[in-house]
């Protein structure tokens, strides 16, 4: 084995990332295989470790590709950003909406969504994390978003993308999408109600039923003081149906112009879709959603293949080894229950762990063995039990 010399070697790398500003990087060992995100500098340096330990180089803030955690309500919530965070890859987060229906959220609803309000903006993973805001009325989304900023948020988030019938039926989400001007009069009402530091975005999809209005509607946010536009591209009436219609966005691009910050989104499954996405889209950044949830470490492939300049999505394999190997992942999970347990109620608890191992069979074989198995488990110390059990079976 070579344990030694590799983990003596590793130090010698990582001391060196740590006189990088901005390198992100985290390091942990399985049983005979260390896994570890670093900069570049790593495989420079010792590129025969590339067979010896498997390399995920590359974590957060390398600059040459921004990748952000999705909001996704009832999914990726404060629980799993922490764990995907953790992993790594990811530059920012935004949290699941918050509604606005109204009335003016006391400080225990906006901790509620988003706990990271009370650690910096940041999970505990030191990631910041935009919160997201989803309403209708301008004079109520000012009033609230004038209190969270009080919070001390990275930013304000605004959603006018959610295709849920229960949002879009009082008015909000990719409901919006309809109306350009009630959208320029929400956008202008939150920008001058939080301070001028506070940066403000936007996420949007291509339209309600169809994208006849896709270009007011961005210009809409964009002139009222949107610093920044996330583009799911896809229509509500497309739900999450594939595909996403990447090409679409360089519409938005013209009608906006050069001078604001355009990510892409939808249907990022793996770094093949992610580089065709920015072939097609023109976009430098991303946010991905199910596709991280899927494989949590979809953004260190994808920031290590941008940043090696694999150049084009056609020289990738359609499916690669999983950037984090399912014994690596095993402690994750068993965060990620801890988490559940600790801060959600009892009904709730399985059913997270039973909703994350459901999308991780898409990518490891392993999971799917593991969903059927907790498949029909209730019981918290059962699940605990089992949990332990796995990693012990994986590290054996």
């Amino acid at each position: 084995m070579l344990l030694r010399p590799i983990r003596s070697e590793m130090s010698k790398a990582t001391e060196r990332c740590d006189s990088l500003p901005g390198c992100n990087y985290a390091i942990w060992q399985d049983s005979e295989e260390f896994c570890f995100t670093t900069d570049a500098v790593f495989l420079a340096a010792f590129p025969h470790l590339v067979r010896q330990a498997r390399v995920l180089e590359l974590g957060a803030g390398t600059g040459a590709i921004s990748l952000l955690l999705a909001p996704m309500e009832g999914l990726l919530d404060f629980v799993l950003r922490d764990v995907l965070t953790r992993i790594g890859g990811a530059d920012r987060c935004v949290s699941e909406f918050i509604r606005i229906s109204g009335t003016l959220l006391p400080e225990r609803v906006f901790l509620r969504y988003m706990p990271e309000l009370a650690h910096g903006s940041r999970t505990l993973a030191g990631v910041p994390v935009r919160a997201q805001l989803l309403g209708s009325d301008p004079v109520s989304m000012a009033e609230n978003a004038a209190f969270l900023a009080t919070l001390g948020p990275e930013g304000i988030d605004l959603n006018f993308g959610c295709p849920a019938r229960t949002v879009n039926r009082h008015g909000g989400g990719a409901s919006m999408l309809q109306d350009p001007e009630n959208i320029a009069r929400l956008v202008a009402a939150v920008r001058r109600a939080v301070p001028a530091h506070l940066p403000v975005s936007a996420k949007m999809r291509l339209g309600f039923d169809d994208r006849g209005l896709m270009r007011e509607c961005a210009q809409a946010m964009v002139e009222n003081g949107a610093c920044e536009l996330v583009v799911h591209a896809r229509t509500k009436a497309d739900g999450y149906r594939p595909p996403a219609y990447w090409e679409q966005i360089p519409l938005i691009r013209a009608a906006v112009g050069p001078q604001i910050r355009i990510i892409a989104n939808g249907e990022i499954w793996t770094v093949q879709d992610a580089l065709r996405c920015r072939e097609q889209s023109g976009c430098t950044d991303l946010m991905l959603g199910r596709g991280s949830v899927a494989d949590p470490g979809l953004a260190l492939a994808i920031r290590a293949a941008v940043v090696h300049g694999v150049p084009a999505a056609d020289s990738v394999a359609p499916i690669q080894p999983a950037a984090v190997p399912w014994a690596a992942l095993l402690p994750h999970m068993q965060q990620f229950w801890d988490w559940v347990c600790q801060r959600l109620t009892p009904n709730q608890r399985a059913g997270r762990l039973k909703q994350w191992l459901n999308l991780l069979r898409r990518r490891y074989p392993e999971a799917e063995l593991a969903f059927e198995h907790v498949r029909t488990l209730t019981d918290q110390r059962e699940i605990t039990r089992w949990i332990a059990a796995l990693q012990l079976q994986a590290q054996g």
